[in-house]
């Protein structure tokens, strides 16, 4: 019979380091673990935060440029690190192209068109936090004082002023007081779709509230931009514009004509001729719709705006029928027109008008204007075309505007 095992001692203090051995293991693992989730939830509380403002002077310009990326396009955010995990937590899909071999709190996305100074510190006095909008106009030396009296109106009020100069004529400019705080861009026999494709792009813009992008053969002697975005703001527009006094304006669709029954309107009524619009049509330019000689972009609205913008296509003719499109929800509650502050639209030919031979050397025909005219109708057709082309070959969107036929009613 066999007596009972006897351990010798130098196994069991073997057996006690494996085991102590083993348990250091689990524990460094246990505690690594812990600090790759702790380190990941303080990144995501820290980069979730956003605020509701945008600070910026005239001069100097502080921008809180992660919460500005997080609200941008106001209420038009995705949330990217939905279902992230600890191995791909360190990868983003809003890291600019040309960035990735910079730490991210480097990256400087957006901008601003305000002016500053060479000397002094950075963060001067005059550093407040506003809330400021933009106005950019394409101008001509011909119509001075008609823009003149609409920037006086503006300058007084918060706003950024560019002034895009299709004439090449800007020294003239100087005399007037608020030239030298307004910015001036020149490019001879361009639009202001072609000016703004170019040095309006959101991310330079982004820090505005409202984009004005407004014609030059404007009267604004009944228009008070304070008072316009306080009641752009009250309705819940993305996209409007100020309505048109009928008595003295060149008017082109019967939605644009103020009305004197409230603040805004956002559709018209025809029933006589073609394009009826009836209490239930739902297309523009019946509701959801705004002439593009005065248009005034939301910052989210612009985002989307700016992108539908074609950079060969300099005239923009077809765009406004797609603008609502750009807005969060229903175009027909989002886009109108503000009756209570109206303008003149004059309704003056400039483009392929001014004296050639004093700005360019590049002289369209005689028949310049009619020039213009055709060349906006051919693209409208292209652009109706690509717009076409593009949802059908684009499998993964839906349109939220199927048109419907209307009838009476």
């Amino acid at each position: 019979m066999q007596g009972p095992l006897v351990t010798d001692p130098s196994s069991r203090r073997l057996c006690f380091c494996s085991i102590s051995h083993v348990a250091a293991f689990i524990c460094f693992v246990f505690i690594l673990g812990t600090s790759f989730v702790v380190f990941d939830f303080k990144e995501k509380v820290s980069t979730g935060s956003s605020t509701d403002f945008v600070g910026i002077t005239r001069g100097t310009s502080e921008i809180g440029l992660s919460n500005l990326q997080a609200h941008q396009a106001d209420s038009w955010s995705h949330d990217t690190n939905l279902g992230t995990t600890g191995s791909n937590s360190c990868k983003s899909a809003c890291i600019s192209s040309g960035s990735e071999p910079l730490p991210k709190g480097i990256v400087c996305r957006t901008s601003d068109m305000e002016m500053v100074p060479l000397w002094g510190p950075p963060n001067g006095k005059e550093n407040n936090i506003l809330q400021k909008s933009l106005l950019a106009m394409p101008v001509g030396i011909k119509q001075k004082e008609i823009v003149n009296q609409i920037i006086i109106k503006f300058a007084s009020s918060d706003f950024t002023i560019i002034l895009f100069h299709y004439d090449g004529v800007v020294d003239e400019w100087k005399d007037l007081q608020w030239s030298g705080s307004a910015l001036h861009i020149s490019a001879i026999n361009q639009t202001k779709w072609w000016f703004a494709k170019r040095f309006l792009h959101p991310d330079i813009v982004a820090p505005y509230k409202y984009v004005f992008l407004w014609d030059e053969d404007l009267e604004v002697e009944n228009f008070h931009p304070e008072k316009y975005l306080t009641i752009v703001e009250r309705e819940g527009l993305e996209i409007s514009q100020p309505a048109l006094d009928p008595a003295k304006s060149r008017i082109h669709h019967q939605i644009t004509v103020r009305s004197r029954k409230g603040d805004v309107h956002r559709r018209m009524y025809k029933f006589n001729g073609g394009s009826k619009c009836y209490k239930n049509s739902s297309a523009p330019p019946c509701t959801g719709w705004v002439e593009l000689m005065a248009p005034v972009f939301s910052r989210a609205a612009w985002r989307c705006a700016w992108h539908m913008i074609q950079s060969d296509l300099i005239h923009a003719w077809g765009l406004d029928m797609k603008l609502g499109y750009c807005v969060q929800g229903d175009r027909s509650k989002h886009v109108g027109v503000v009756d209570s502050e109206y303008i003149v639209h004059k309704g003056l030919p400039t483009l392929g008008w001014f004296d050639h031979k004093t700005v360019s050397s590049e002289r369209p025909a005689a028949n310049g204007r009619y020039a213009v005219r055709q060349r906006s109708y051919v693209e409208s057709e292209i652009f109706r075309k690509r717009w076409q082309k593009a949802v059908s070959e684009d499998n993964c969107w839906s349109d939220p505007y199927p048109e419907p036929k209307t009838y009476p009613g």
